[in-house]
């Protein structure tokens, strides 16, 4: 081979060497590649991996914390209603009480009533009074009648309206079931001397109370008055104008003498209390007589003008007391006299029961007496020889009483009241003051037997 061709020859396996060479480099170079892309890929891989896995446990992380704070929520929520369930179960609770339904049902009473109606529920009469008749022994059709015009709060009965045991009873029914309202069914039947319907059915007297008030039991009077309380009961009645709650402190008295217990305050307070309870223990009400205290005058005022020149401070210390301690265990009545007592009007002589300075001032502010106020009969001289008929039922009424007991005319003191009320004399609102009081007496126990 000549040199040339071995040239030739060895350029050749040069090229074939360095083809050789670069193909392994560039193959080395590809895997290299290779590898790095792999590699690349999958650390790519991992981190998305790695990056979705953190971003997964955040948002199960946040989903666990939501879903916690939604249950907290949730449960605080329920909690919350369930406390104001319970709150408010416990304030329904606490205002429905029997005081609460009481208020409301003499609400929704007096809401329905017409101003007609509300005047003529502050008048307690005779029967004779209501229908026009000389002597009323039945309740028929003129009594319906006679209740549908002038619905009546009261109507009180003498020895005359009482027959027999069977008439008493049936003519009081028929009463009640002719008044569209709750009516007082009242008499005078304190016992000894003034005893209505013991001395018209042949009845045992429980005697005078003097009598009962010298012994100093006041269990007796408590056995007295709760046998009182029995038969009036059993007959319909469920007022009772007793017990006379005046201290003796004049025994020249000409009203007052053995119907009072006696001329010790302390011992009177007492036989009182026990008194009213007795008749009260038997769903009759007792209206206490005759405030600010008859026991001191020396007239008579069925006949004139009666007055007391005690001072305030003798009264509060005597004849206030017997009162106090009734008004402290919640008599539903007091009776206010036609008595003048200067000392307690700053001189003025005008009867206690058309006072305002007694009414309001004294027995409703400073004694703190919430029950009934009624005056003493109207057609007393003490009244109709110094005042018309329809101004002494205004007086008493602006002065704070409650109610008006046998006015010398009925109707004309019912139109006079009726038109003082349109007028704007009586305000509307001081009606229904008084109808409350009155209401919450007569629906008293209607809530103590529904067992609210």
């Amino acid at each position: 081979m000549s040199d040339r061709d071995e040239r030739r020859e060895a350029r050749r396996k040069r090229r074939i060497r360095n083809q050789i060479v670069s193909y392994l480099v560039l193959c080395i170079m590809l895997a290299a590649a290779a590898a790095g892309a792999y590699f690349g890929i999958t650390a790519a891989q991992s981190a998305i991996t790695a990056k979705r896995n953190a971003k997964e446990e955040m948002l199960q992380a946040a989903l666990e914390e939501s879903r916690a704070q939604e249950t907290a929520e949730a449960e605080s929520a329920v909690a919350e209603l369930l406390e104001l369930g319970e709150t408010q179960q416990e304030t329904e609770t606490e205002e429905y009480t029997p005081q609460a339904a009481l208020d409301e049902m003499v609400e929704e009473c007096i809401n329905a009533m017409t101003l007609e109606q509300k005047v003529a529920g502050l008048f307690f009469v005779t029967p004779e009074q209501l229908t026009g008749v000389q002597k009323a022994t039945a309740a028929g059709d003129g009594t319906k009648e006679a209740l549908q015009k002038y619905p009546v709060g009261g109507l009180i009965y003498f020895k005359q309206n009482i027959v027999s045991e069977d008439q008493i009873k049936e003519m009081l029914a028929n009463t009640v079931s002719y008044s569209t309202f709750p009516i007082f069914l009242g008499v005078d039947e304190e016992g000894g001397s003034v005893a209505r319907v013991a001395d018209a059915l042949n009845l045992e007297n429980v005697g005078d109370m003097a009598d009962l008030g010298s012994a100093g039991d006041a269990q007796a009077v408590y056995d007295a008055y709760t046998k009182i309380g029995e038969y009036l009961s059993s007959y319909g009645f469920n007022v009772n104008f007793a017990p006379v709650a005046d201290v003796l402190t004049n025994e020249e008295n000409p009203v007052i003498k053995d119907r009072a217990f006696g001329s010790d305050a302390s011992l009177v307070s007492q036989m009182v209390t026990s008194a009213f309870k007795g008749l009260e223990d038997h769903g009759v009400s007792s209206c206490l007589k005759h405030f600010p205290g008859h026991g001191d005058t020396d007239s008579d005022s069925h006949e004139t003008a009666a007055q007391t020149d005690r001072t305030k401070e003798q009264m509060q210390e005597v004849e206030f007391v017997p009162f106090t301690a009734a008004i402290t265990e919640d008599v539903d009545m007091i009776m206010v006299g036609h008595i003048c007592a200067p000392e307690l009007t700053g001189g003025e002589k005008v009867p206690a029961s058309i006072s305002e300075s007694i009414i309001t001032d004294i027995l409703r502010k400073e004694l703190g007496y919430e029950g009934i106020v009624i005056t003493d009969a109207m057609n007393m001289r003490a009244i109709t020889e110094y005042y018309e008929t329809d101004v002494a039922a205004i007086m008493a009424l602006k002065a704070g009483a409650d109610m008006v007991l046998m006015p010398e005319d009925f109707v004309a003191a019912y139109e006079g009241v009726l038109k003082a009320v349109q007028d704007g004399t009586i305000s509307e609102e001081r009606v229904n003051d008084s109808l409350k009081r009155i209401y919450r007496v007569k629906y008293a126990d209607k809530i103590e037997n529904s067992g609210i």
